[in-house]
């Protein structure tokens, strides 16, 4: 479940929730956001961050995908992107979205 907050003075929806909307700085109330969106755009990070402070795993450093995911409420969520296959990434892919104890994380949706 994504926690998101809205702000009804100006209808700003923002993940993660915050107290006080970015954009008017009035308060917010909590909203739970959709797990299922279309990924707006995408990279795939191919090197390793610099260490420290980046811990490599026990396997050592795989190449992954994050992107941007749009939600119907109008929210754009950074996300990893669990995919065997990065060459199947593609603008408008639908995904669904779940939050994990840091960055969320997508999954693509089988079409068909």
């Amino acid at each position: 479940m994504l926690a998101g907050s809205h702000c009804a003075a100006c209808a700003v929806t923002v993940y993660p929730a915050a107290g006080q909307c970015p954009r008017c700085g009035q308060g917010t109330s909590p909203v739970t956001l959709s797990a299922v969106g279309t990924l707006w755009t995408w990279t795939v990070q191919r090197y390793a961050p610099k260490s420290p402070p980046y811990v490599p795993p026990p396997g050592g450093f795989r190449p992954f995908a994050v992107g941007y995911v749009e939600l119907p409420e109008r929210v754009r969520v950074a996300a990893v992107l669990d995919t065997a296959d990065p060459d199947a990434i593609r603008i408008d892919l639908p995904v669904r979205i779940e939050a994990t104890a840091g960055v969320p994380r997508a999954t693509p949706i089988e079409e068909g």
